[in-house]
């Protein structure tokens, strides 16, 4: 199993597909966009699906999280998932995308297993979200959020980021949306990802101001004393339920202690937290012949990085420095 030295037990693995994105969010990437890697340097889809394998089958893997850039963006993404969903034991699968493409893919990401989908949106005004995201996509996240609804990946769980001056005053409208139309709100603090360093603690919007304005709409009693486990959101019952909405706040109260998730990026760098400033190769041995590249000496070396992660992601110091790799190369 991956342990650290903390005593944490990783048992979701986060898989970074691509780094590419169809949008320009404002905070995560410059509105030129980005260097993207090279195929060469990217995991082919064996290789990610030889990493899956090894993860649930040496190290104790229970949950698998494709994310990107824009994982819907993979040309080979549904079968990957397919492939990941034969493997025994078989992990929960989720996908955390923009939702652009989810219109046209979420069927056949059900039919191939996956369980459940993230889609994020930060606003219910179009205008808004062309400005956030440099593009004009709005209807096209709504229509794929309604056919994944329609296909089973439920609970469809949405990721909004409010942004002073722009959507932080729509959380209440936001919540209320996500009720009428059975989706799961979770609001994320804006986190030091973006690549151009922006990115400034003081007047972020926080998880007490994002309470405090749903408090002004709706009554939210919190959820019992243990039921958060590792999840990074912390949940309330929205108007005695049984609707819930989440708070990830991973700036104002870090979730650290209770971390168990380990990082795969889309050139197979193993990332034990995702504001880590070191990374630990797995393609190099992937790659090689011998019996560095077999199953067993894989595993080894990604239980050894695990080994060594940190005791906290540092957001709460506020001399934290951004990490140097933007979301985008990472996987959120």
């Amino acid at each position: 199993m991956l342990i650290d030295t903390y005593g944490r037990v990783a048992t979701d693995l986060r898989v970074s597909l691509t780094d590419r994105c169809n949008l320009r969010c404002t905070y995560c990437m410059p509105e030129e966009g980005l260097q993207w890697l090279g195929k060469s340097d990217l995991l082919t889809d064996d290789e990610i699906v030889r990493l899956v394998r090894i993860a649930v089958t040496h190290l104790g893997i229970t949950e698998v999280r494709f994310t990107g850039g824009e994982p819907l963006l993979r040309p080979g993404l549904v079968g990957i998932v397919e492939r990941v969903a034969a493997l025994e034991p078989r992990p929960q699968m989720s996908l955390t995308t923009n939702g652009i493409g989810l219109k046209r893919t979420a069927a056949a990401l059900k039919q191939a297993g996956l369980d459940r989908v993230n889609v994020s949106l930060d606003t219910l005004r179009p205008d808004v979200f062309k400005t956030l995201t440099r593009r004009d996509r709005h209807k096209d996240v709504i229509e794929g959020l309604a056919a994944a609804h329609e296909a089973g990946l439920t609970p469809v769980k949405i990721n909004s980021v409010l942004m002073p001056g722009l959507n932080e005053e729509e959380a209440p409208d936001l919540l209320a949306w996500a009720v009428e139309h059975d989706y799961e709100l979770r609001f994320i603090e804006q986190m030091p990802l973006d690549a151009q360093h922006g990115w400034k603690r003081e007047g972020m919007v926080t998880a007490g101001d994002i309470l405090a304005s749903l408090r002004t709409r709706f009554e939210l009693t919190p959820e019992e004393s243990g039921e958060r486990g590792s999840a990074p959101a912390e949940r309330w019952t929205v108007d005695g339920g049984p609707h819930r909405v989440g708070v990830i706040a991973s700036v104002t109260r870090p979730f650290c202690a209770a971390c168990d998730r380990t990082r795969l990026t889309a050139d197979g760098q193993v990332r034990t937290c995702l504001f880590a400033r070191e990374e630990t190769d797995l393609r190099a041995a992937l790659r090689a012949d011998g019996p560095e590249g077999d199953d067993e000496a894989i595993a080894r070396i990604w239980k050894l990085a695990m080994w060594g992660k940190k005791a906290g992601s540092g957001l709460d110091d506020p001399t934290f420095l951004q990490p140097d790799r933007p979301m985008s190369a990472i996987g959120g």
